[in-house]
């Protein structure tokens, strides 16, 4: 009897710590995890991703391609219960950096990870340098978890080929071309317009700017946000590079040439407009008192029939008084 009652005792000892005490978990500040049942994630009744805000960048086609169902994430804190059928997956949601030349499958491709070759419009092969920030999206957790086996080399691969179709059709604004060399109603052409890596290199910010917002649809395809990207550089082949060298160097000889010739233009009108000012200036104050006297005199003829004549008796009387010698006309 006491071999039973000993094999029992055992038994819910066993029982106790291989299954409930070793069934509570915790998630860390910076993770969040998903639960699934005999391999089957907990999900939220009739909750895809194709009704989610992050869905707005894809067309008709692509939510039905990329319609992952919503999950029950669970957050940081704990302690969490499980039961033994059960498994937890946790992923984390730090932000994380990488070249955009790294190639998570094979670690010797762009150089070693450095470099990322691409080809302009006027077919020149560019090496773009620059970094990318990206982190696991919680409203897709399923993407990332389930659906796709590496997510970060589909998120690499989409921002590689996304990038070099815009490097291919990159154009700059033509507007700002002629707004930049421009004097009076003349604008004037230079070797530097239509040179690609110029105009790339010109409109980094811009590039930037549309890399963010083509790539804003991967939260919803793979489970991963792309908080941002920076390309930093874009070196010129070296064959052609002291021929963009020189091509700039004139590039930039012109428009200081141009800045000066506008510079001293605007000085000249500014002090063409200060002169006139000046001169009328001048004008208004000769004429402002003679308007003054003949409002006064119109006063006095107002007044009566003889103030006038007496205003202009005495007006005589002093100038008399200051002159020294007067020319009177004799009457005969």
């Amino acid at each position: 009897m006491s071999i039973l009652f000993g094999c029992a005792f055992g038994f819910a000892a066993w029982f106790l710590v291989r299954y409930l005490l070793a069934g509570l978990f915790t998630v860390n500040q910076n993770e969040l995890a998903v639960k699934t049942v005999f391999g089957r994630a907990q999900r939220i009744e009739g909750a895809h991703t194709s009704d989610d805000p992050i869905a707005e960048s894809l067309n008709p086609e692509e939510r039905e391609r990329y319609r992952w169902p919503q999950v029950r994430v669970i957050g940081p804190g704990g302690p969490y219960f499980k039961w033994p059928w059960e498994q937890v997956h946790k992923v984390s949601t730090a932000v994380e950096t990488v070249s955009m030349a790294y190639d998570p499958e094979n670690s010797n491709a762009n150089e070693g990870g450095t470099v990322l070759e691409a080809v302009t419009k006027d077919q020149l092969n560019t090496g773009l340098r620059g970094q990318i920030r990206y982190r696991v999206s919680e409203r897709n957790l399923y993407a990332f978890v389930f659906g796709v086996k590496n997510p970060i080399a589909h998120v690499m691969g989409f921002f590689i080929s996304v990038l070099r179709e815009r490097i291919a059709s990159f154009e700059a604004p033509a507007v700002d071309v002629i707004e930049e060399l421009k004097i009076g109603d003349h604008a004037l052409s230079t070797p530097a317009i239509g040179v690609s890596i110029n105009d790339l290199r010109k409109n980094l910010r811009d590039l930037n700017e549309t890399m963010d917002r083509e790539c804003a649809s991967s939260a919803a395809r793979y489970g991963m946000v792309l908080d941002a990207s920076l390309i930093t550089g874009i070196d010129p082949p070296h064959e052609v590079e002291s021929a963009l060298a020189a091509i700039n160097t004139a590039y930039n000889q012109v428009s200081s040439d141009i800045s000066l010739a506008q510079a001293g233009a605007d000085q000249t009108l500014v002090q063409s407009r200060r002169a006139v000012e000046i001169e009328t200036l001048r004008a208004q104050a000769e004429v402002e008192p003679l308007l003054a006297l003949a409002s006064q005199l119109r006063e006095l003829q107002k007044a009566g029939p003889g103030v006038l004549a007496s205003y202009r008796r005495n007006v005589r009387l002093r100038l008399f008084r200051k002159a020294r010698r007067a020319i009177v006309e004799a009457r005969t």
